[in-house]
């Protein structure tokens, strides 16, 4: 004898508008994940931009220095000296911004790697107490509110708590609809013993998936409500450093103005004889235009 297909049940079993709230608050964080993936890798961009642009100053003030210019000309000499002191003091300026963003505002947006396999196995995620003594355990979807720094590391955790219920209301559908058959088919000895028998099998399933359900119903909107108080800190951070940086920029440049200019010499004045200088160089037979 073939035994029947197990289908789907014909039972409504998880309200529709239960759905559509799980669907909704789930939906919600993946963009949350998306969001904090695109904001992360942008921060770095921007930081190994910044990098680059200081590192090439100090290589343009380090080239001028080696220009035989220097060697024949003091005053040149104290002017591209006095240039390269400045890149140097901006790129060392620009490297602690850049830590400092890298430790307040990278990191913790960084999504770190999670074993899956271990999170199949044991669904939680281990937390050292802060003495640093003994560590404890914290279910997968609490993680977020109890790692600070590593926000990221939530969503491998929560997409893995879906999966498993998911699974769970796989089983519970599976199980729902073999009740269902025995239910429908005649009342017979062997079939009330295998209802009987399939209603056990169901009973532990259903109560575990409607577990599984309400945590994560009841978590997921607490996470996303509570991103603010976790990337406010960062972006205050962020915004000092900027702050801090760019106030010793302006305090760099302006020694390396005062250094450059003339005395007795306006910035009119000035102008007019940096003119005069290119309008000589602009007669030379070598320049003159065909």
């Amino acid at each position: 004898m073939i035994p029947f297909k197990i289908g789907q049940p014909k039972k409504q079993i998880i309200p529709k508008t239960v759905e559509r709230d799980f669907e909704r608050e789930y939906g919600k964080l993946q963009q949350l994940e998306d969001q904090t993936k695109r904001l992360q890798k942008d921060m770095k961009k921007s930081t190994d931009a910044d990098l680059a642009m200081s590192k090439s100053a100090v290589k343009i003030s380090l080239d001028l220095l080696s220009n035989p210019l220097c060697e024949q000309d003091q005053e040149f000499l104290k002017m591209v000296t006095a240039l390269d002191t400045a890149m140097k003091r901006m790129d060392a300026f620009n490297q602690e911004k850049v830590n400092q963003i890298q430790k307040t505002v990278i990191e913790p947006l960084k999504n770190f790697t999670t074993n899956e396999a271990a999170l199949k196995s044991d669904p939680c995620l281990l937390e050292l107490e802060p003495n640093g003594e003994k560590p404890r355990l914290l279910p997968t979807t609490m993680a977020a509110h109890h790692l600070p720094g590593r926000f990221g590391s939530v969503f491998p955790s929560l997409n893995m708590a879906v999966k498993r219920r998911e699974q769970a209301l796989q089983d519970y559908r599976r199980l729902q609809a073999k009740v269902e058959k025995y239910e429908e088919k005649e009342k017979t000895g062997p079939v009330l013993a295998k209802l009987h028998q399939a209603r056990e099998e169901l009973r532990p399933v259903r109560d575990d998936f409607e577990a599984k359900n309400k945590q994560l119903l009841d978590e997921m909107p607490r996470f996303y409500n509570s991103r603010l108080n976790y990337f406010q800190p960062s972006f205050e951070s962020l915004i000092r450093a900027q702050v801090v940086y760019y106030s010793e920029m302006h305090k760099i440049f302006g020694d390396l103005t005062q250094q450059l200019d003339q005395p007795g010499h306006s910035d009119e004045q000035q102008e007019r004889e940096n003119e005069a200088r290119l309008s000589e160089l602009r007669a030379l037979s070598i320049v003159a235009d065909d």
